[in-house]
């Protein structure tokens, strides 16, 4: 009996999440940090990864002489857990910020604050998780951190970490919205449900994340 009430569980926690199998963020993950999804459209980053993506066709990146790295936020903010404590989502923050610096003063000079031809990058992160390894998709809600601790009947699954993130690019002079971006990926993997999420597991993505940026940007300012 217990065995059928588990594998009920098991088939009742996979057909929850499998609304998340895409590799994009669907619309009900978006966390309402950016002003305008509506225009969002599926895309392909310069490293191939699916995200959801804007550009305004108008706007001139040539005219931005410097860029201001915001200091990223996690939106809305978060309840840390045993499994992923504020020492690690502020660990994330604190290295998304200086990959993003790193990254845009391979292109431009950066600035202390916004202005006029300034582009600011305002970044947010949106969804930190741990799920059990085969239960599939990644258990992704808006910035609700979870740990899907479920064993199965022949023990515990490795778990696998997923992370999430929404940013917008601004004109400093005017403070129009001039990109916008959506995106998720996986970190490293955790032995087992007992494994705290660390900061470091999620270093890999934010650095991909932020070499696309990069690359979205000097792309963009090739083709004007």
């Amino acid at each position: 009996m217990k065995s059928k009430f588990l594998l009920a569980t098991l088939c009742g926690a996979s057909l929850a999440l499998s609304g998340c199998a895409s590799k994009y963020v669907e619309p009900e993950q978006y966390s309402g940090f950016l002003k305008n999804y509506s225009v969002l459209k599926e895309e392909k980053s310069p490293s191939g990864a699916a995200v959801m993506r804007w550009i305004d066709p108008n706007v001139d990146v040539k005219r931005f002489s410097s860029v201001y790295i915001e200091p990223s936020q996690l939106y809305p903010q978060p309840k840390p857990t045993e499994k992923i404590p504020a020492s690690t989502l502020t660990g994330i923050t604190q290295y998304y910020d200086q990959a993003l610096k790193t990254q845009f003063s391979k292109a431009l000079p950066l600035a202390k604050g916004p202005g006029p031809g300034v582009l600011v990058v305002r970044p947010a992160i949106t969804a930190v998780t741990a799920s059990t390894k085969g239960l599939q998709p990644y258990e992704v809600i808006p910035i609700a951190l979870i740990a899907a601790g479920i064993s199965t009947a022949t023990g515990i699954r490795d778990q696998e970490t997923s992370i999430a993130t929404e940013a917008a690019f601004l004109d400093g002079g005017s403070g129009k919205v001039v990109a916008e971006v959506v995106r998720k990926g996986a970190g490293t993997e955790l032995e087992n449900d007992e494994q705290v999420m660390k900061a470091k597991d999620a270093r890999a993505v934010l650095d991909g994340w932020a070499s696309d940026m990069l690359k979205s940007f000097q792309t963009l300012k090739n083709k004007k």
